[in-house]
């Protein structure tokens, strides 16, 4: 990078391919942290607020910077301290509870960073090569800005303290690398989703409840720059000509963008978040969100390769439900992912990961799901997981799945298992084949094993509300069997919704083929429990 002041030479500030020495807080980190690992061995205790993770992990930077002879000040020793507990952190030497949210941000504090941001950013951009910058790693261009950043306060005569300037430094990095006032929110790991509704107005989800943020943008105008810099990271443009855009952030999250005509009261960035922490089914009964019978039926089911039909609303977590089952699969086997936008996070290690095309600006060379599904039937795919049902690739998933492709899975909009079988027939039709009502209807009972309902209850609690099995035909109709339910029984005083988990106490249709996997004993006690004793939540 290099600094121009106005009316001087270009000079460089630092050489960036020279190597430096370890600063004195990557150094006292480094030391630091084996002694706070000690001392939480010690402790027994691994499992701890961050308030007390960061306190351990002072007293050993005090410690360590003592008998090396360091000198910090306050922001470096508060550095060092961050750097040690994501140290412990990473190594899973620690773990963070959760506790109390931290203090937010005075107003006040907020205007006088956004004001000086206004006044500083033009100059700060004469000074540097943004290009050259942009290539430097975070650190090393963040202490290069706040040298600048600290210039230009003087210069201007902006009297902020140091809190507020490394603020200051902060906003300018996230404007000039990543999403600028969206970078909070996607640090935040409580955030799920977020929702930009023109520039004043950004909606966040926590705990399955939306609230409006404190975050804004400057105008319109820098809300389709943040825009552009999504879709230009994944190859795709938004503008008048194609102002309705899918994309993905660089972590798997999936970004809906829509602007002007289109959206009439500005542009609109709308972000389903990709989870850090990986979902399992065991986490999933941990909160709750199925019982420990529904937990082993689907384990079961999984690993019998059933073909697996996810149906559930809007944000009601079918991903993340498809990627739980998804961890059932065989390391062994060759899977094929079909999305819109990536965003299963699949582990085992024969994975291939297909994506759609959408159309350029002569409408041309757009790659459709269900010629990407025609298409996986030539890879020769043990399993074929399908992101999304929406219409024709529905006749070209039922025929794989009736041809040799068993535990198969995909997702699908609709409120109840016999609405989604409903919509699956519908969306047969799509794809332009005349087909007679029953054989299309055969087709999905011969094809579709099972069907997992999920719901985003009103308490913001998603939750597993059947498990229904597709027996066969019945004359022109499909038959089914619900294995498990959910029974909602009321409200308790904090909100959150109680109900039962209920098993049926059916025998599973597909316990012969458990039987196959030696599994049919396992199945057998999950539904042999009385009808009520499922669970509660």
């Amino acid at each position: 990078m290099f600094g121009r002041r106005q009316g001087s030479p270009v000079v460089p500030l630092r050489p960036v391919a020279a190597p430096e020495p370890a600063s004195p807080v990557a150094e006292t980190a480094d030391k630091a942290r084996p002694e706070a690992g000690r001392r939480l061995s010690e402790d027994g205790r691994t499992n701890l607020p961050r308030r007390e993770l960061a306190d351990i992990a002072a007293d050993a930077v005090d410690r360590t910077a003592a008998e090396q002879g360091i000198v910090l000040d306050d922001h470096e020793r508060r550095d060092a301290v961050t750097g040690v507990v994501n140290g412990l952190l990473d190594d899973g030497v620690a773990q963070v509870t959760a506790e109390a949210e931290p203090a937010p941000v005075s107003a006040a504090a907020r205007d006088t960073v956004e004001e000086a941001k206004q006044r500083v950013q033009p100059i700060l951009m004469q000074r540097i090569d943004v290009t050259k910058a942009t290539a430097l790693p975070r650190a090393e261009l963040a202490a290069q800005v706040a040298d600048i950043v600290a210039e230009i306060l003087g210069e201007e005569k902006m009297h902020i303290n140091q809190l507020e300037q490394r603020d200051l430094v902060t906003t300018l990095l996230n404007d000039m690398l990543g999403l600028g006032p969206l970078e909070p929110l996607l640090a935040d790991d409580k955030v799920t989703d977020i929702m930009v509704n023109g520039p004043k107005q950004v909606y966040v989800e926590r705990g399955g409840k939306l609230a409006l943020s404190e975050v804004t943008f400057r105008d319109d105008a820098h809300v389709m720059n943040i825009a552009g810099r999504i879709v230009s990271r994944v190859g795709r443009r938004v503008d008048e000509s194609t102002p309705l855009v899918d994309a993905r952030l660089e972590d798997g999250s999936r970004v809906n963008i829509i602007i002007p005509p289109l959206a009439i009261d500005g542009p609109s960035i709308s972000i389903r978040k990709f989870a850090k922490q990986k979902i399992t089914l065991d986490i999933m009964e941990r909160q709750q969100n199925l019982s420990p019978q529904m937990a082993t039926v689907l384990k079961i089911a999984s690993r019998s390769r059933l073909n697996i039909l996810i149906s559930g609303g809007t944000g009601s977590g079918k991903t993340t439900l498809l990627n739980a089952l998804s961890r059932m699969i065989d390391p062994g086997e060759r899977i094929v992912t079909i999305e819109d936008a990536a965003e299963l996070q699949l582990q085992q290690p024969h994975v291939v990961r297909l994506e759609t095309r959408p159309p350029n600006l002569e409408g041309r060379g757009e790659i459709t799901q269900r010629e990407l599904v025609k298409n996986t039937l030539r890879m020769r795919p043990d399993r074929i997981i399908l992101g999304e049902i929406r219409a024709g690739e529905a006749l070209d998933m039922l025929q794989a799945m009736n041809t040799g492709h068993d535990g198969s899975m995909c997702t699908i909009h609709a409120n109840r298992p016999r609405e989604a079988l409903t919509r699956l027939e519908n969306m047969v039709a799509m794809a332009g084949v005349k087909l007679p009502n029953e054989a299309v209807r055969a087709q999905i009972a011969g094809a579709v094993n099972m069907i997992v309902q999920i719901s985003r209850m009103r308490d913001g609690v998603r939750r597993v509300t059947q498990i229904t099995e597709v027996v066969g035909m019945e004359g022109e109709v499909v038959t089914t069997q619900d294995l498990f339910t959910f029974q909602y029984e009321g409200e308790a005083r904090d909100g959150r919704l109680s109900g039962t988990f209920q098993g049926s106490g059916l025998r599973p249709h597909f316990t012969q083929r458990a039987a196959y996997y030696g599994l049919d004993r396992a199945l057998m006690e999950a539904v042999s429990e009385a009808p009520a004793a499922g669970g509660r939540s």
